[in-house]
């Protein structure tokens, strides 16, 4: 608690605003912010810095469609070698400066037959193949219960109201269950169809232990994916980090359509 409260001091030196958005790979730059101020994560105590491609790493805060945001750019994984509380320290920081509503976006693979590269998917639900479970140890209790439900993770009227924002943009979101593993590697043909069997529709490497952290904090949470390609066995070439960035940038304008569209409405 006490690193959180040293990074909660040096974030609301840059605004105390109730919707944060964290963007994830190839995305930081979808959501551009009028009169931000920003931070780089190694400005901010206690927060771990990211060692991907394609990740940022800094908090800024300013406004979006009139409204004022936090945007974080770029995030941290799992498989980087930090530990999971390390990986969900900036939600929890988040938290702790009056954010209300976590928006996530992330890359992922296409596992059901009707998800295709550049597709934009609204998270329904997840599964967690990470093995492990950010609020293991000791209970923050200022930041939530020791036993957080989980049954409404992805909140059901957000996804309403983003799915009338698309629809006045002509825009199409599919829903979707996210599956998220440990990484780095990609998943293998046969991991692809086990995954299926347990009723994910996308894969990737993220997400899920912010949403843990997010929901154990108090926090509504919408999740949007952009599917960058054909899960392996699927795909009819090897997957690459290239790819990912690549169809995710190809898709950012959509994305920061929506997103600035949606945010006064968070």
């Amino acid at each position: 608690m006490e690193r959180l409260e040293r990074a909660a001091a040096r974030l609301a030196e840059l605004g105390r605003p109730e919707v944060a958005v964290i963007l994830g790979s190839g995305l930081s730059q979808v959501l551009p912010l009028e009169g931000e101020r920003a931070l780089s994560f190694s400005e901010i105590p206690g927060f771990p810095v990211p060692t991907v491609a394609g990740h940022a790493g800094q908090v800024a805060v300013g406004e979006a469609s009139g409204c004022q945001v936090l945007v974080q750019r770029g995030r941290i994984h799992y498989y980087e070698g930090y530990d999971l509380a390390e990986v969900v320290f900036p939600v929890r920081a988040y938290a702790m400066i009056g954010i209300k509503t976590l928006v996530v976006t992330n890359a992922s693979g296409g596992i059901s037959e009707g998800l295709h590269p550049g597709d934009l998917v609204l998270i329904c639900d997840h599964i967690n193949m990470l093995g492990g479970n950010p609020l293991r140890g000791p209970n923050l209790t200022r930041l939530g219960p020791r036993f957080p439900d989980m049954t409404a993770a992805y909140d059901p009227g957000l996804r309403a109201k983003a799915k009338e924002v698309a629809r006045g943009l002509g825009m199409v979101l599919k829903e979707g269950v996210y599956l998220a593993t440990l990484g780095p590697s990609y998943e293998t043909p046969a991991e692809i169809r086990a995954f299926r069997a347990l009723g994910a529709d996308m894969v990737g490497m993220s997400t899920v232990p912010e949403v843990i952290a997010a929901r154990h904090a108090g926090l509504r949470v919408l999740g949007i994916s952009c599917v960058t390609n054909y899960a392996a066995g699927i795909a009819t070439r090897p997957l690459s980090h290239e790819e990912v960035v690549k169809t995710t940038q190809s898709r950012a304008s959509d994305l920061g359509r929506l997103l600035s569209a949606l945010i006064p409405q968070l």
